[in-house]
């Protein structure tokens, strides 16, 4: 493979907008342990990906009865349980 090459050695699709922000990057941006009114404090109003489409943070958070997380696993843990798993919708254009 040459440093002249034009083309990408793997072809990438045509990138597709999501609305909100991955969990993992919200739980990046505080330091741990946190107590859940901290977090909603903090990055309540944050937007962040969901099965089901974009929720803000503290929509999320008032489902979630745990109060304190010691490490921001717990603190995803505890999100998941709420939102779910699955692939995101994509933004409309």
């Amino acid at each position: 493979m040459s440093d002249e090459e034009e083309e990408p050695a793997v072809t990438l699709g045509e990138r597709t907008a999501v609305d909100g922000a991955p969990l993992a990057r919200v739980s990046s941006r505080l330091t741990w342990p946190k107590e859940k009114s901290e977090v909603d404090r903090l990055e309540g109003d944050s937007v962040v990906r969901t099965p089901d489409g974009p929720q803000e943070l503290s929509e999320i958070l008032a489902d979630v009865d745990e109060t304190y997380f010691e490490r921001y696993q717990e603190f995803e843990t505890h999100v998941r349980d709420v939102i779910g798993t699955g692939p995101v919708e994509t933004a409309d254009e």
